[in-house]
């Protein structure tokens, strides 16, 4: 059974995790306009990702006896001025999705939820992941400055991006 501190807080991550969605579908959606296929194509599968690990939290929450709240997402405000601040702003989230998943592990200790916090640290590891592929490709944007023929092969590239900080499988 869930404590009311554990389950207001994974209920909480619920929401993050569809906002996340959100972000990253509007992201999808200005790059895919712009023209920037493999930007687009990251961006709605990381889009579905996000939605992914809400499902996995709103199983868990009903699997322990909770009830899962899934409210409304908000629509995501964002700098879509070019591809580069995209990216910035995909690593801030990112950072800050890290922030409510370590506040979270911190509730499920305070509480001696032992089962939730050992749950969390796919959220944990998966977050690490998250960031430095955020890094990885922030670094990259950088190398290419202003070369249009590198924005070519970096957007072509990112179709079928396959992070190097994945475990491997």
């Amino acid at each position: 059974m869930l404590s009311a501190n554990v389950l207001a807080a994974l209920n909480s991550q619920i929401k993050m995790e569809g906002d996340s969605s959100q972000v990253y579908l509007a992201m999808a959606s200005w790059a895919e306009v712009q023209g920037f296929e493999g930007i687009s194509t990251f961006m709605y599968s990381q889009s579905d990702e996000e939605r992914m690990h809400m499902l996995k939290l709103i199983k868990y929450v009903n699997q322990r006896g909770g009830e899962a709240n899934v409210g409304a997402t908000l629509e995501p405000n964002l700098d879509l001025s070019n591809y580069k601040a995209l990216f910035k702003q995909l690593l801030q989230h990112e950072i800050k999705v890290s922030e409510s998943i370590n506040n979270l592990v911190g509730i499920t200790l305070d509480e001696r939820d032992f089962a939730t916090h050992n749950f969390l640290q796919w959220y944990v590891a998966e977050q690490i992941e998250e960031e430095a592929t955020a890094r990885y490709i922030l670094d990259k944007i950088n190398l290419i400055g202003d070369d249009k023929g590198g924005l070519y092969l970096f957007d072509n590239e990112m179709k079928n991006f396959v992070s190097p900080m994945a475990p491997a499988k």
